[in-house]
């Protein structure tokens, strides 16, 4: 894209962001992005920087907002555990100039969000969303400032099941049996879409074989869990940790002596590290989203945001890329219907009011619950197949991109 067209584009998008006073130079906000930078997750957390930095970039070319340039700060959550995220927010939360932060994930539970409550600072978050929902149902007017682009992750426990009929019934696949094993690793999000897929599954009349739990952390054996899936032979089989490292080598070991059975990872195989580790092992591989960038032609914007990203840096994205990329946006436009960074309070209630097309669907806001309104009018579930590297969208049927097909293990 040449660089006036992305300017004029920008303005637009901002509702004519253009000529500033000469003072817009010496005026910064500071944008706090708190992201894993190092640990197993960090293909993520550079990811998050990139599209933040990505969007500040565009924003401060086109003249900044409301007489402010943007700057990015990092604030490093390592391993996400609440010593690392506590003292990243505290450093942010230091800088006079940081009135926002925000976050593809910080921590697995999302506690950071009652400190910004406290302080009233602006959060947009697009991971975790029911631990977001946890925290903020209860009493969503004690958290005016903190709102999530990702809807509710019921989604990821309730849709598998609809998904495997809906094959099944147009002919794409015959499951041999009722049986599904389930593995993840000791981390909210993780353990708790294990969970829930395990009672849907049960109410759907199937044999759930297995529900282990590893240790959350780097995973270099799954030979156990799998020794059992080959003694029962599911004929689905669900692993919902989600770093790419343990992911890659999960589908290694699976392959080592594959069973006829259909494999689902939760989120990894999004992160272009999976592939990249994987290769060829990782065609016939399925995993689905919420939230994650909607390329089709009902949605062009996801397709205009991954252009620039990959211009940018060289490499595609996965999620968190594109969400921060549209969470700077929304913040710039809080900003600019405002005026002031520090009047944290009103910014919050401008985030509120979002009603707008982005990378993942058209973004409302739930009031009960500070997420993203889910659905097919909202932000719908997206389910993919890996195939020759490439990411293939078969589900929802308005938005796919391409076909599912047996992977090349089964019968």
């Amino acid at each position: 894209m040449k660089a006036t067209t992305c300017l004029g584009s920008l303005a637009l998008a901002l509702g004519g962001l253009g000529a500033l006073p000469a003072l817009a130079q010496d005026q910064i906000a500071r944008i706090g992005v708190l992201a894993p930078l190092t640990g197993g997750s960090a293909a993520d957390g550079q990811e998050m920087v990139n599209g933040a930095q990505l969007a500040v970039d565009e924003i401060n070319a086109a003249g900044g907002v409301a007489g402010y340039m943007l700057e990015i700060v990092e604030g490093d959550t390592q391993d996400q555990t609440a010593e690392a995220v506590t003292t990243a927010f505290e450093r942010l939360a230091g800088d006079p100039d940081v009135n926002v932060m925000m976050s593809g994930y910080a921590s697995g539970s999302n506690f950071e969000i009652e400190m910004m409550a406290e302080q009233e600072m602006p959060y947009l978050i697009s991971g975790n969303s029911a631990q977001t929902r946890d925290i903020i149902a209860p009493d969503p007017d004690s958290f005016p400032t903190v709102w999530s682009i990702t809807p509710s992750y019921d989604a990821y426990e309730t849709e598998m099941i609809p998904v495997l009929d809906a094959l099944s019934a147009s002919g794409a696949l015959a499951l041999p049996n009722k049986k599904v094993a389930l593995i993840s690793s000791d981390n909210p999000y993780s353990k708790t879409i294990m969970d829930g897929l395990a009672e849907s599954f049960g109410a759907g009349g199937w044999d759930v074989t297995s529900t282990d739990l590893l240790p959350f952390g780097a995973i270099n054996d799954w030979r156990a869990f799998l020794a059992g899936v080959r003694q029962n032979e599911p004929a689905v089989i669900i692993n919902t940790d989600y770093q790419p490292g343990n992911a890659a080598t999960f589908v290694q070991q699976f392959l080592e002596q594959p069973t006829n059975s259909l494999v689902f990872i939760q989120y990894a195989p999004s992160v272009p590290e999976f592939t990249e580790l994987t290769g060829d092992a990782s065609t016939g591989i399925i995993y689905n989203l919420l939230g994650g960038p909607l390329e089709s032609e009902q949605n062009p914007r996801a397709a205009e945001v991954i252009g620039k990203y990959e211009e940018r840096f060289g490499t595609t994205p996965g999620f968190y890329g594109p969400a921060l990329y549209e969470q700077v946006y929304l913040y710039a436009e809080a900003l600019e219907k405002v005026g002031d960074p520090t009047d944290r309070l009103a910014i919050g209630e401008a985030i509120a009011a979002a009603d707008k097309q982005i990378v993942s669907g058209h973004l409302r806001f739930d009031p009960a619950t500070h997420l993203a309104v889910q659905g097919n009018e909202g932000i719908p579930i997206q389910f993919f197949q890996i195939w020759d590297g490439e990411r293939v969208l078969f589900y929802p049927d308005q938005y796919a991109t391409g076909d599912f097909r047996l992977p090349p293990w089964m019968k």
